[in-house]
């Protein structure tokens, strides 16, 4: 390499830019979500389904994000981030770009609004009513919404009440009837009524709705008698609500639970307010409120989008995509249904959404069923409020088997929820631990201990998404179902680590296949990359292929930088943030990064390295995961990385699902250096290959029946990553 080529490579490799922030990577990824809502190729409610999912997005970015780095600010941090900002500049570009998204989300709500009315599906203000709907919403006012609203007159003997987090608030100028002083009313928004209602069929052609803000402003006379609306405010209130925990906390499940209570009162990050609303009436909220002007969001259209998906209706199939029945492996229908047998014959993958979850509730379910199974181990990260697997270890342990649950009760937004389920397992006779408390347990296992004969024999679930059968069918995961005895060991080992120490030790259990964060897991993912380093520098095939959510880590970066400027070729599959730069000069031309958006939300975690033959070979290296590569993954969280031995299987990762991943065309997104995307054009548009399209239509190599024929996705050209 020329000297001067070695000096730039230094500059680059010492240069904080070398790295994307993470939070405009998020956005540019919510974003991406966005340009969904657009998408001709989807069915307008599932384009409306998108809208929604990105106003979800950008609530909970703010709740968490963007409100820690404003109270870095309050506290005066300068400390900067890997790519060099402070947080005070991080909170300018970030209010920015979440400015811009915010009037992209208004544009695409004003585009669908009207696309929903070619096709017969209207939203009506109030004077739009015939009068026989306005009779209709009138009974179902009094019925279903007039009990539970409290409007609340302000003055010195009524203070601003408290508005909780996400609350949605209509704040309306009075003017007495009889020529009294004016006054300001609240309207608190109930929780748990729809935003959109539906009205009855009538005269009218179409399925109308009405949003609830209408609703109440045309009965305003029943809930202040007396006045009359001069002008109103709808406005939203957007809390801080992460959760920070006392390291020594001597009662782990009391502190969540007072903070539970806490989070409601979270410091405002963002008072969301109509640009429609009388000035003055903005400014007495404002002030009664205590928001400071930086928190404040003017919104040019509908606040609160997140609720548009009530609009998403089943009486218009056409307006949807063609429903999906996820395959049942046909492998273990000819064990007659017997999962713990076809295990046992040969591992199985499972290909979620496209296979069912089934396949993993029956495994619990038949080990709590099967007399000879005397334990089963099992960590909860997320999962249901009802969920046949909780069901399923209780229903064990209460039939005298040894049962323990990991639950981790750190699952953002989620803890309420595992604290409940927590407390029915210890019910139950489940022993249920709760892991460290400054390392959440993200890793997903499952081990079942069967008495066989004279011995015992393990059967293992390696899983890179949660135990949840909704998010099953809609997040693409892998299932690893294994009677290996080194990765049963390697499971016990895992779960003993966790249930015998109150911290995580510096020295990993002594594996014999797995790797785990937070003690070996990113040293292992170092040397992968570094041993593909000195196969290119030998001259021997060499390249990585890597899925996951988001690569934020540092020094995993810069070891791809070095990979790529040893010319290692490397393909990363990233659906979300992602902090390195693709294709600059001298620092990473050989790295492409692309971001696959559609139906399902990408969500598997899987690792490929070249290991001396070009990928994709049968010598490669393959694992999945429950880590991305972000540095809480990698050093705060216990996870595993999981080796595909068996070859079936791993020709079903490489041959099948990774290829199938980087050949995708129809919604594949490629990534420039400066951070920004590009949809990838097909050359043939009418052909363009679909992943998500070919794993509907095709059965997975490991699940298949013996009469079932597999198509290999082809073996296209990587397209070139813009620069």
């Amino acid at each position: 390499m020329p000297d001067g080529q070695q000096r730039l490579n230094k500059q680059l490799m010492n240069s904080p830019q070398r790295f994307l922030n993470r939070e405009l990577s998020w956005l540019e990824f919510n974003r991406r979500v966005l340009e969904e809502a657009e998408n001709p190729a989807h069915p307008l409610l599932e384009r409306l389904r998108f809208l929604s999912i990105s106003a979800s997005n950008l609530d909970e970015f703010d709740m968490v994000r963007y409100a820690g780095l404003r109270e870095q600010v309050r506290a005066g941090v300068t400390r900067l981030s890997q790519d060099g900002l402070t947080p005070a500049q991080q909170v300018a570009e970030v209010e920015a770009a979440a400015l811009r998204l915010i009037e992209a989300q208004q544009q695409g709500w004003r585009n669908i609004k009207a696309d929903m009315e070619t096709e017969g599906l209207f939203v009506l203000e109030a004077k739009e009513l015939t009068k026989r709907e306005r009779a209709e919403i009138e009974t179902y006012f009094h019925a279903n919404i007039f009990p539970i609203l409290t409007p609340l007159a302000i003055d010195p003997a009524h203070p601003f009440p408290f508005i909780p987090n996400l609350g949605f608030t209509i704040a309306f100028d009075l003017q007495s009837l009889s020529g009294g002083e004016e006054q300001v009313g609240i309207v608190p928004m109930p929780t748990f009524v729809r935003r959109f209602i539906r009205l009855p069929k009538g005269n009218k052609p179409g399925i109308r709705f009405i949003a609830l803000e209408d609703v109440i402003g045309i009965f305003l006379p029943t809930l202040f008698p007396g006045f009359k609306e001069a002008g109103r405010c709808l406005f939203r209130i957007v809390r801080d609500s992460d959760i920070e925990i006392e390291e020594e906390s001597e009662d782990l499940i009391r502190e969540f639970e007072v903070l539970l209570k806490q989070r409601r009162r979270g410091r405002i990050v963002r008072l969301r307010m109509q640009a429609s609303a009388p000035e003055h009436l903005r400014h007495f909220i404002m002030r009664e409120i205590g928001a400071e002007p930086s928190d404040i969001v003017i919104y040019d259209g509908i606040l609160g989008m997140a609720r548009l998906a009530e609009m998403i209706v089943d009486d218009r199939p056409d307006l949807l995509f063609t429903p999906y029945e996820p395959r049942y492996p046909e492998r273990i229908r000819e064990m007659g249904g017997d999962i713990l047998a076809a295990i046992r014959a040969k591992d199985i993958l499972v290909h979620h959404p496209f296979e069912s979850f089934d396949v993993v509730v029956e495994f619990v379910r038949q080990a709590a069923a099967d007399p000879q199974v005397v334990a089963i181990k099992q960590t909860l990260y997320r999962t249901t409020v009802n969920s046949p697997i909780v069901g399923a270890l209780i229903e064990a342990a209460e039939s005298g088997k040894t049962v323990t649950a990991l639950v981790e009760i750190k699952a953002r937004f989620d803890e309420e929820a595992n604290l409940r389920l927590a407390r029915d397992l210890e019910r139950a006779g489940v022993q249920v631990v709760y892991g460290f408390i400054e390392y959440k347990t993200h890793a997903k296992v499952s081990l079942v201990v069967r008495r066989e004969g004279n011995e015992l024999r393990t059967y293992t679930h390696f899983g890179t998404g949660n135990y949840h059968p909704i998010n099953a069918r809609i997040y693409t995961d892998l299932s690893l179902f294994t009677a290996d005895p080194a990765l049963g060991r390697d499971a016990n080992r895992l779960f003993n680590y966790v249930t015998a120490n109150r911290e995580p030790p510096d020295v990993a259990p002594d594996f014999e296949t797995l790797s785990m964060a937070p003690v070996n897991l990113k040293q292992h993912l170092l040397e992968m990359i570094e041993e593909e380093v000195q196969a290119a520098k030998k001259g021997k095939p060499s390249g990585i292929w890597a899925k996951m959510n988001s690569l934020v880590d540092g020094e995993v970066i810069d070891a791809l930088y070095r990979a790529s400027q040893s010319g290692v070729p490397i393909v990363l599959v990233v659906r979300g943030i992602c902090c390195l730069r693709p294709g600059v000069p001298g620092l990473s031309e050989n790295i492409t990064v692309k971001s696959i958006v559609g139906r399902f939300l990408e969500h598997a975690r899987t690792l490929c390295f070249a290991n001396g033959e070009a990928l994709p070979s049968a010598n490669s290296k393959v694992f999945m995961s429950s880590a991305d590569w972000m540095p809480r993954n990698l050093s705060r969280r216990v996870e595993v990385l999981v080796p595909i031995q068996n070859p079936t299987v791993h020709r079903q990762v490489l041959n099948q699902i990774m290829v199938a991943n980087l050949n995708d065309e129809q919604q594949t997104w490629l990534m420039r250096s400066d951070g920004t995307y590009e949809r990838l054009r097909s050359k043939t548009p009418d052909t363009a290959f679909s992943a998500h399209a070919y794993f509907m239509s095709n059965p997975s190599l490991s699940g298949r029946g013996s009469a079932l024929e597999v198509s290999l996705p082809p073996r296209l050209t990587l397209p070139e990553g813009p620069k």
